[in-house]
């Protein structure tokens, strides 16, 4: 098995992609440490799927240093395929296989390259010790993603793809998911998804991608300080309710107590979300790009 170099799982430095006369990629280079979530946001066309399949390894890239785990994933072998778990937005069904057969399957396909998941743990560990028997076909939704996920990481990889995985997701599927990620433990992880609630909570830093550039990588936080956003402060006085926009909300709401103490009500700030940031990220990119 081949070490990882400086600490980094992924280290990706001046990809670019062309096709024909048109480059889709422009010197992108980000890095990602063992544990840490990253996710990839960006617009339809602004290069995500271009650069997730260059670094799995399912195309290769016109100029740039690419490392993953350790090796350059356009050499990589099997032993290192076998490091990396992937899920994608959907997966060809599996007929009539049941959950922890077909995982048994699978996890046999891993003997020789890393130390599998037991089939009824990794069952459990999904949260599908009650459908174990039951045939794919017949899985909700929620269910089918639980077991895309444990196809994913049924090799134990050190490295997940995520790839839009809560695509048509209700509210308590999607939290049910998130839950299931956040304990993956050690495993690195690379999202990308539309959902910017999501990057929020799930990951340890953002990179923003837009026309093939890298115009952002952060923390939420770290982000949000590109842009000077406005909060929103509500409160009421007087039985009346006032609503005001600011980038000082905490001094703005220290001035409203010192002038009218106890009349001050239901106080509450909205302070930018990362959604906020991101759509100001792009159309600030945009207008630099014209």
């Amino acid at each position: 098995m081949v070490k990882i170099k400086d600490g980094l799982v992924l280290d990706v430095e001046g990809l670019r992609m062309r096709y024909g006369a048109t480059d889709v990629l422009h010197d992108v280079t980000f890095q990602a440490r063992p544990g840490e979530v990253l996710a990839l946001l960006g617009p339809n066309g602004a290069g995500k799927t271009t650069t997730i399949e260059v670094l799995e390894g399912f195309r290769a890239r016109s100029a740039g240093r690419v490392e993953v785990l350790g090796e350059d994933p356009a050499r990589a072998d099997e032993s290192w395929r076998a490091r990396v778990g992937v899920v994608l937005q959907s997966w060809r069904d599996h007929g009539k296989w049941r959950v922890r057969e077909l995982l048994a399957h699978l996890g046999s396909c891993y003997t020789g390259y890393t130390e599998p998941w037991d089939a009824d743990e990794l069952v459990a560990a999904v949260g599908l010790t009650a459908q174990a028997n039951q045939k794919i076909r017949t899985l909700s939704g929620g269910q089918r993603r639980r077991l895309d996920v444990a196809i994913g990481i049924v090799g134990r990889p050190e490295l997940l793809f995520l790839d839009e995985p809560t695509v048509g997701f209700d509210p308590e599927a999607r939290r049910e998911f998130h839950g299931l990620v956040r304990a993956l433990g050690d495993t690195t992880v690379l999202l990308t998804t539309h959902d910017l609630h999501e990057a929020e909570s799930l990951a340890d830093r953002i990179v923003v991608l837009d026309g093939g550039r890298i115009i952002a990588d952060g923390t939420a936080d770290e982000l949000a300080k590109l842009i000077v956003g406005e909060d929103e402060v509500r409160w009421t006085h007087d039985g009346r309710r006032f609503t005001r926009s600011t980038t000082e909300s905490t001094r703005f709401a220290f001035d409203l107590f010192r002038e009218h103490g106890d009349e001050i009500t239901e106080l509450e700030v909205r302070r930018s979300s990362l959604e906020d940031t991101y759509i100001a990220l792009v159309r600030r990119a945009e207008e630099t790009s014209r």
